[in-house]
């Protein structure tokens, strides 16, 4: 069985799932392969419920996008524009046709490991890091970040306590000043602003 971060080919399954979040409908198409495949997590739904919304705007990256949830939520919401970036092929061909199932026009996706082909810098970053592809490929993912945000930018992520929030925490507090804005269930949402 492949993990939805690698491009293992597993048979395709394709199946539409839908959702209410911040007040509106979604539909989202996912497949074998890909993080959350049978509908929106209980850790995305939490980070986008805790997200302040008056605080995200500009340009806003979703880092490892998947289907699209972030970042397609966040365009229609909040009409800025999203890059969305994923290593995941099959995830990235998900998120264009959910980009079309959700009417929604002010949103680039493209191919990205990690950061390696994100240009210029961002408003936000919103994450959901992949905890199973390891803490070097989480770590990349939080602590570069910092690179690719605008001044007073900010990271926005959703972590488990025990996939590690607390040590993570302290490691986010040497580059950013770190708040948690929400703990339920074991998730910490987390708002990362550079210092």
């Amino acid at each position: 069985m492949g993990q939805y971060f690698t491009n293992e080919k597993l048979p395709s399954n394709i199946r539409k799932t839908e959702c209410f979040v911040l007040g509106r409908k979604f539909i989202f198409l996912t497949d074998n392969g890909v993080f959350s495949k049978d509908g929106l997590d209980f850790g995305s739904r939490l980070l986008l419920d805790a997200i302040p919304l008056e605080e995200v705007g500009g340009k806003i990256l979703d880092m490892g996008c998947g289907y699209g949830v972030f970042g397609i939520v966040l365009a229609k919401v909040t009409k800025a524009h999203i890059d969305m970036v994923d290593v995941n092929l099959r995830a990235l061909h998900l998120a264009k046709r959910n980009i079309v199932e959700n009417n929604v026009d002010n949103i680039d996706v493209f191919e990205s490991n990690v950061y390696e082909n994100v240009p210029g810098k961002y408003s936000s970053i919103i994450t959901n890091p992949p905890i199973r592809a390891g803490k070097k490929v989480v770590y990349e993912i939080v602590m570069k970040a910092s690179e690719h945000l605008e001044k007073g930018g900010k990271l926005f992520l959703v972590i488990r306590k025990e996939q590690g929030a607390k040590s993570l925490i302290v490691d986010l507090e040497k580059v950013y000043n770190v708040e948690v804005i929400v703990k339920e269930k074991g998730f910490y949402v987390i708002k990362c602003e550079l210092k």
